[in-house]
C-alpha cells in the first residue's frame, strides 16, 4: 500500500509558545521583471556629485542609480513592523555632504496605516538608515504624492532641512540634520485642497498640505543659512506660493501668483535667477484636465505665463518639471495625464516649445523619438506606436530630471516605469531622441497571487496594475503580460491538479467590458475569456477542479459562485460570502472552503458544501494549500485538526518539495513563531521550524504577501510583496539540526496534504490521521467507480465498487474514495 501524508494547517489562539527558532542562511533575489511596474513620483540628482541620483516610489521604497543605468534598492530591510517605510513621500540628497540622504516615509495618512511617519537618515548614500520619528503621518501612497519635493536640504548650511507635511500639519524645520524637528508656526498656510471631502475612507478626504520646498541657493554663501526659501502649498483659489527672506522666520505670499491651479513643482534655475512652476487643477497623479507653466523672475518680482499650449490643445495639467543647469534657459515639462502622454522642451526660457510628438492631421501623428523596452519587453514592442491614445511614453508623469552634470542624460517617471536616455540634446539639433525603459532593478509590483506549478513554467504570477506574467526564467524579464483578456489587475489564479497546464485567473477591473474570468490550457501563454461569468463581477479568489472542468469563484462582489464546462456561474448558497476556497488536486469532485472558524467540504464539484470541522478560534482564514503529490484530499477531509504549538500569528502558507524522497512536504509560513515575525520552513509537519529571511530582507507587510513553494526543487520558495515585486529564495547553508523529535513519515493508510491558515492572532495546527479500511454500505445504483472517484459516504447513491487495483476507503462519514490498493 502507498503511504501518503496529511498535513492540515489552521489557527488557534490557545497554542503554547515555542522557544527560540533556529535560522538557515538563504540566498534571496528578485524574480526579474525589469521594468518597474509601478508609479515613480520622484527622481532626484545630486547637484554636486556626478552620477549620484535617487528615485522614490509610492509603495516600493527608494533606489540609488548605478553607473550602468540600473538601480539598487535601499529599503529591503523593511519588515512587518516597518512596512510603511516603502511609502516614500519625499526625498532629499545633500549637495554639501553628498553621503547624506533623507527620506520622508509613511504609507497612508488615513486609517489604512495606523503609524506615524519618519524621516529616514542615511550618512552612506542609502546603505544604512536611522529613523527620526515624526509626530504625524506621512502619505507616500496618498493623493498628491507626485508633488514635491516636500523635503529639502539647505544648500549653504546642510544641517538645516525643511519638510512640508500633509493633513494640516504645516511646515517643519530641523537644524541638526533631521534628528529632531520643530514646526514653523509662522508659516501662513497648511493647505486647504481636499480631493474629495465626501470620501468615507479618508483616502481622498485628507488635506494634501505642503507641496514642495525650494531653496534659492544664490541668496547666501556657503556656511550661512539660505535666507530665501520658496514653498508651494496645495491651495485652490487662494495664495499657494510663499517666500521667506530670513531663513524661514517670516513668510509672505509671492505677489502676482496664479491661484487658479495647484503648484506641483517649483524648480530653481540659479543662473537665470528664476523659479519655474508647473500647475494642474488636481493633486494627481490620476487627475488633471487643465493647468499652466509659469516662471517667476526673482530680481524683478514678475511672473510670466509660459504654458506650452493653449485653447483646445490644453486638456491636461502639468507635472514633471526640469531645468538644465548646464544650459540656462533649457527647461522641460510633462503633461500630467494627457491621453497620449506628452513632454515639452524649451531652450529659450519658455518663449517657444517643441513637443515629443505632434499631430500632422488626425489620426496621423509625428513622434520624435525612437523607442526601446529591451530591458522590460513586456511593456511593449520596441517600436514607435503611431496609434492615438497608445500612452507609449507614459502617464502619471510627475517626475522629470536632467542630469546636472550631463545635458544628454535625462530620466522621467511614469505609472509603470522610468524612461529616459543619453542623447537629450539631439532633441534640439535633430528633434529626435532615444527613449528607453531604464528601470532595471526597480521591481515595484504589487503581487496578488503566485503559483509554482509542478510542470511547465517555473512560476506564474498575478499582479496589480500590470496583469500578471508567465516566468520561464527567474533572471530574465518576461516577454509579455497576460493577454486576451488584458486586465490591469489579476486578483488570483489556480491550476488543475491532474492537468497542470490548465489555469484559471480572475480579474479585478470593475466596469470592464469583458468578463473577469479567463482560462488557459498552455500554462498561461494564451487565454480565453470564460463567458459563463457575468459582467461586473470581479476580484476575490478562484479554484480550479483537478480535471479543469469546474471553476469555483469566491468573488469580491457576488459571493461564492461555481461553473462547470464554462456554463453560467451560479451561486453556492451553502458557503458564506468571502469564503476561502481551494480545489483538491487529484479528485475532481472535491473542493475545500473555510470561513471564520469553520472548515467546509464539497464532494459534488462545488455545488454544495458541508461543514466538517471547526478550525480553532480563527475568524479570518487566509489560505488553504493543497499539495499536488499523491492523493489530494486528507484522510478525513479536514474533519479534525490538532494544534502546532508556538505559532501565535500566521498570514500565509505554502507547500513545496520534500527534503527527502517520500518525506513530508516542506511547509513555508509567514508567521509569528516564538515572538519572531518572519518567514519560516518546516520539513516535519511543524515540529521544527527554521527562519529563512534575514535582517536585510524583511519583505514588508507579512499580511499582504502571498507565498508559494517550488514543487520540483526542495527549499526554493517564492514571496510576493506589496511593492517590491517577487522574491525567490533558496538555501545557502545547511539546515540546523532539529531540536524536537519529528513524527514518522510512515502511514498505514492513504492520505494527502491539505493546509489552511488564518491571519488572526492564533496558531497553525496540524493533524495526521488514518482512515478505516472499508466503507459504509449505502444503497448503490451499481456500476464500478474509476480511480480516485467517490464510492461511498452519507447519502451516496453512486457505485461502491472500484476499478481493479483500487479499494473504496472511507475518508469521513461524508466521503469515501477509490484509492490504490
Amino acid at each position: 500500500m502507498h503511504n501518503f501524508k496529511l498535513l492540515a494547517l489552521v489557527v488557534s489562539a490557545t497554542s503554547p509558545l515555542a522557544g527560540a527558532v533556529s535560522t538557515q542562511s538563504y540566498s534571496w533575489s528578485n524574480v526579474k521583471v525589469g521594468g518597474g511596474g509601478g508609479f515613480v513620483p520622484g527622481i532626484v540628482f545630486n547637484p554636486t556629485e556626478k552620477g549620484l541620483a535617487y528615485a522614490r516610489t509610492d509603495i516600493g521604497g527608494a533606489y540609488r542609480l548605478n553607473a550602468d543605468d540600473s538601480w539598487t534598492p535601499l529599503l529591503d530591510f523593511a519588515d512587518n513592523a516597518r512596512w510603511n517605510y516603502w511609502g516614500v513621500d519625499a526625498l532629499a540628497t545633500d549637495p554639501v555632504n553628498t553621503n547624506n540622504l533623507y527620506l520622508a516615509t509613511g504609507m497612508y495618512t488615513n486609517s489604512f496605516d495606523p503609524n506615524n511617519g519618519q524621516i529616514l537618515i542615511s550618512n552612506d548614500q542609502g546603505n544604512t538608515f536611522t529613523p527620526s520619528p515624526l509626530p504625524f503621518k506621512v502619505g507616500g501612497n496618498m493623493p498628491g504624492r507626485g508633488m514635491g519635493e516636500r523635503l529639502a536640504v539647505d544648500p549653504n548650511l546642510n544641517s538645516v532641512l525643511f519638510f512640508g507635511a500633509r493633513s494640516g500639519h504645516g511646515l517643519w524645520k530641523s537644524t541638526n540634520s533631521a534628528k529632531t524637528w520643530t514646526q514653523v508656526t509662522s508659516f501662513p498656510s497648511t493647505g486647504t485642497y481636499i480631493p474629495d471631502p465626501t470620501d468615507p475612507t479618508g483616502y481622498n478626504s485628507d488635506k494634501i498640505g505642503i507641496a514642495w520646498v525650494t531653496f534659492d541657493s544664490t541668496s547666501a554663501s556657503s556656511g550661512k543659512a539660505t535666507p530665501r526659501i520658496f514653498v508651494g502649498v496645495a491651495n485652490l483659489g487662494s495664495n499657494n506660493i510663499f517666500v521667506s527672506q530670513d531663513g524661514g522666520s517670516t513668510w509672505a505670499a509671492v505677489p502676482g501668483q496664479n491661484d487658479t491651479f495647484l503648484p506641483h513643482k517649483g524648480v530653481l534655475s540659479p543662473a537665470e535667477n528664476t523659479l519655474y512652476v508647473s500647475y494642474s487643477n488636481g493633486a494627481g497623479p490620476y487627475d488633471g484636465t487643465l493647468g499652466s507653466v509659469q516662471k517667476y523672475n526673482i530680481a524683478t518680482s514678475t511672473w510670466t505665463d509660459i504654458t506650452p499650449v493653449s485653447g483646445s490643445d490644453l486638456y491636461f495639467g502639468f507635472g514633471g518639471l526640469a531645468v538644465d543647469l548646464q544650459k540656462p534657459g533649457t527647461i522641460m515639462v510633462t503633461a500630467l495625464n494627457s491621453p497620449d502622454g506628452q513632454i515639452f522642451r524649451s531652450t529659450d526660457s519658455g518663449s517657444t516649445w517643441s513637443p515629443l510628438w505632434e499631430w500632422i492631421s488626425y489620426p496621423t501623428m509625428a513622434k520624435f523619438y525612437t523607442y526601446s523596452t529591451s530591458l522590460a519587453p513586456w511593456i511593449g514592442p520596441s517600436t514607435v506606436d503611431l496609434t492615438p491614445g497608445d500612452l507609449q511614453i507614459g502617464w502619471m508623469m510627475e517626475s522629470l530630471s536632467i542630469d546636472p552634470h550631463d545635458s544628454n542624460h535625462w530620466l522621467y517617471g511614469t505609472g509603470e516605469t522610468i524612461y529616459g536616455g543619453h542623447d537629450l540634446t539631439s532633441w534640439d539639433s535633430k528633434h529626435l531622441v532615444t527613449l528607453e525603459s531604464l528601470a532595471d532593478g526597480i521591481e515595484e509590483m504589487s503581487v496578488q497571487s503566485l503559483v509554482a506549478p509542478p510542470t511547465g513554467p517555473l512560476l506564474i504570477s498575478a499582479v496589480g496594475d500590470d496583469g500578471g506574467f508567465v516566468h520561464t526564467s527567474l533572471t530574465s524579464p518576461p516577454s509579455q503580460e497576460f493577454q486576451t483578456p488584458k486586465w490591469s489587475t489579476t486578483a488570483d489564479l489556480d491550476y488543475a491538479g491532474n492537468f497542470p497546464a490548465d489555469f484559471v485567473r480572475v480579474g479585478n477591473d470593475a466596469g470592464s467590458a469583458t468578463q473577469q474570468v479567463a482560462l488557459s490550457t498552455n500554462s498561461g501563454s494564451s487565454w480565453n475569456i470564460d463567458f459563463g461569468a457575468a459582467l461586473n463581477v470581479t476580484g476575490g479568489k478562484v479554484a480550479y477542479s483537478a480535471n479543469a472542468d469546474t471553476v469555483l469563484w469566491s468573488s469580491s462582489t457576488n459571493g461564492v459562485l461555481v461553473s462547470q464546462f464554462t456554463s453560467a456561474f451560479t451561486a453556492v448558497s451553502s458557503l458564506p460570502s468571502g469564503s476561502l476556497i481551494a480545489s483538491d488536486k487529484r479528485n475532481n469532485n472535491v473542493f475545500y472552503a473555510a470561513s471564520g472558524a469553520n472548515f467546509y467540504l464539497s464532494t459534488n464539484i462545488g455545488k454544495t458544501f458541508t461543514k466538517v470541522s471547526t478550525i480553532g478560534s480563527s475568524t479570518t482564514p487566509a489560505k488553504i494549500a493543497v499539495h499536488p503529490t499523491g492523493l489530494f484530499h486528507s484522510t478525513n477531509n479536514g474533519t479534525t485538526f490538532t494544534a502546532i504549538s508556538g505559532i501565535t500569528q500566521a498570514w500565509a502558507i505554502a507547500l513545496g518539495a520534500s527534503a527527502t524522497t517520500g518525506g513530508y512536504p516542506a511547509v513555508y509560513a509567514a508567521a509569528n513563531i516564538g515572538g519572531t515575525i518572519g518567514y519560516f520552513r518546516s520539513d516535519d509537519q511543524g515540529t521544527n521550524w527554521v527562519q529563512i529571511n534575514d535582517a536585510a530582507h524583511g519583505f514588508g507587510s507579512a499580511s499582504s504577501n502571498p507565498i508559494t513553494a517550488d514543487l520540483r526543487v526542495y527549499g526554493r520558495v517564492f514571496i510576493g510583496t506589496n511593492g517590491r515585486g517577487i522574491w525567490v529564495g533558496a538555501p545557502a547553508g545547511a539546515a540546523p539540526p532539529p531540536t524536537s523529535t519529528a513524527p514518522t513519515t510512515s502511514h498505514s493508510s492513504t492520505s494527502s496534504t491539505i493546509s489552511t491558515i488564518s491571519s488572526s492572532t492564533s496558531s497553525i495546527h496540524t493533524t495526521s490521521t488514518t482512515s478505516s479500511s472499508s466503507t459504509s454500505s449505502p444503497t448503490s445504483t451499481g456500476g464500478v467507480q474509476s480511480a480516485f472517484g467517490q464510492c461511498g459516504g452519507s447519502g451516496w447513491l453512486g457505485p461502491t465498487a472500484c476499478v481493479s487495483g483500487y479499494t473504496c476507503v472511507a475518508q469521513n462519514p461524508f466521503y469515501s474514495q477509490c484509492v490504490p490498493s
